[in-house]
């Protein structure tokens, strides 16, 4: 099979290496890539949020099947264009990928499903949110209602910081996504993420992982996209991610399929978990990042024949085979990040460490240049491990982490420290 991978970010890289594992794979192309997927694939230079020319290439390319990677393009339609064209694509279309591009219709979609979740308001006008922030009371959550790239959830645990999130988030600081806000509840409990695979009919587990998105050490600072992840996640036992399956994924889905908009692609399941019971936190519409890159790291080749059973609607006939491993990823951000950040800072030791399957460094925001590699984003690099413990995994992603010589970046000390 000729397949095309959409996205140029750490989880890209590791779709990219897990989908390379499989035999099946012919050729792999990724667009538009990292300075790191290059080393492995074939990268091209494709505009992803435009679905007719995503459509265009496919054919050109004679593509068999196209895996998107990031929300974004998903939220414009590209996984419907893709279709409309005769191509095999894995993701949701655009009306199912409201369920992460807008939180207050997924909150409709919960009370339409009696889908545990946090109580909410839903707002237009900031006047009538900062009332409701003042009746509610504080600790609370004010989230952006549209995408907002991880960062649009603002943990406000005085007043102040409630009230100054809503005038942020109305005064354009996330752009269109703050143009709406929800204001929930504030859940107490542990946060896990369950990952499910939806063929439009079935669904089907393939597995938890927990990510750490708090910048410093402690859950410190301010919230990021992720700055490590470890599977699977041991507050999510199997009692645990039954009753999320029942209470929460599978009434979602026959809601979704209700209103015209099945979802087929892999669905994100934020959970709170509390005293045994799980509430939603979120959906999202495609892997985590940085979660993704431990899940690959633990399913290799068999991720591939996963998502396209889901994309040809066959995963009844699917078994997901998990060994009884564990792996974690470290993120290495560039200093300041997530305010501002400098681009363009070399990073070296790259070359030396190892590339296995239980050892691997994905590249999330990375180009090369002179022979040299550099930074070019703000999260750079996932240092990614697998061992047979958590403890052990964790060790050797270190290890490695301390041999990258890479003076603008820095990292989270205690990835995986709430289950160890």
């Amino acid at each position: 099979m000729n397949i095309l991978i959409l996205g140029s970010g750490g989880r890209e890289h590791a779709l990219a290496w897990a989908v390379m594992q499989n035999p099946k794979c012919d050729k792999l192309i990724v667009a538009p890539g990292n300075a790191g997927i290059a080393q492995i694939a074939e990268c091209a230079d494709l505009d992803i949020m435009n679905g007719g020319a995503v459509a265009v290439f496919a054919e050109a390319n004679a593509i068999d099947f196209v895996i998107v990677g990031p929300e974004a393009p998903l939220a414009t339609g590209v996984a419907d264009r893709l279709r409309d064209a005769g191509v095999l694509v894995f993701g949701p279309s655009e009306g199912a990928a409201r369920l992460e591009a807008s939180k207050s219709f997924t909150k409709e979609i919960c009370d339409a499903s009696n889908a545990p979740t946090a109580g909410y308001g839903h707002f237009t006008d900031a006047e009538a949110a900062k009332a409701y922030i003042r009746e509610q009371g504080a600790p609370i959550v004010v989230k952006a209602d549209g995408l907002a790239a991880g960062k649009g959830v603002i943990m406000a645990f005085d007043i102040q910081t409630a009230l100054d999130a809503i005038d942020d988030m109305f005064g354009g600081a996330f752009g269109g996504a703050g143009a709406e806000v929800v204001i929930e509840e504030f859940m107490e409990g542990e946060e896990a993420s369950l990952f499910v695979l939806c063929d439009g009919e079935n669904i089907l587990s393939m597995g938890s992982a927990q990510d750490h998105k708090r910048v410093g050490d402690g859950d410190t600072g301010p919230n990021t996209g992720g700055m490590g992840a470890y599977s699977p996640a041991p507050v999510l036992s199997a009692e645990i991610e039954a009753r999320a399956m029942e209470q929460i994924v599978q009434p979602t889905m026959t809601e979704m399929a209700k209103r015209g908009m099945p979802y087929q692609g892999v669905l994100y399941v934020g959970l709170m978990i509390k005293d045994g019971q799980p509430r939603l936190v979120e959906y999202n519409v495609r892997f985590g990042d940085p979660e993704c890159q431990v899940l690959m790291m633990r399913l290799g080749a068999q991720a591939m024949d996963l998502m396209h059973a889901a994309a040809e609607g066959r995963l009844n006939d699917t078994r997901v085979n998990w060994g009884d491993d564990h792996a974690i990823t470290v993120v290495m951000a560039a200093n300041g990040y997530p305010g501002s950040y400098e681009k363009g800072s070399e990073i070296n030791g790259l070359d030396a460490l190892p590339e296995d399957s239980r050892n691997m460094v994905f590249h999330a925001g990375t180009k090369a240049e002179g022979g040299a590699i550099l930074a070019s984003g703000g999260r750079v690099l996932n240092v990614t491990a697998r061992g047979d413990t958590l403890q052990e995994a964790r060790d050797r992603a270190y290890a490695m982490v301390e041999a990258i010589d890479w003076p603008g970046g820095f990292y989270r000390n205690d990835i995986g420290w709430r289950a160890l």
